[in-house]
């Protein structure tokens, strides 16, 4: 389909997720505030590129992503991010 963006195509549900409960993560991408985190200005960064968290829940969105609840223990936010904007962290 014309002008559908690639998002669309996508229905990571159809696999299993990519992390795991207790999987240490970190950030892609910065993160602000879209009006949904209480205690910060929209617009605000309450995750920069590089913070390190664990997946603390595993949900959905739109019946076609997983969304993953991570804890960014050293800034006290817990944040849902999709798999891409997640990477692995090897503690080795």
């Amino acid at each position: 389909m014309a002008g559908m963006s690639r998002d669309s195509e996508t229905v990571e549900l159809d696999a299993a997720p990519v992390f795991s409960y207790g999987d240490r993560v970190r950030s892609r991408k910065h993160v602000r505030n879209d009006g949904t985190f209480r205690g910060a200005e929209i617009g605000e960064i309450i995750v920069k590129k590089g913070d390190v968290g664990f997946i603390t829940s595993i949900g959905t969105f739109l019946q076609q992503f997983y969304i993953y609840g991570v804890d960014f223990y050293e800034r006290g936010h817990l944040v849902g991010m999709k798999g891409r904007e997640l990477e692995m962290v090897d503690d080795h």
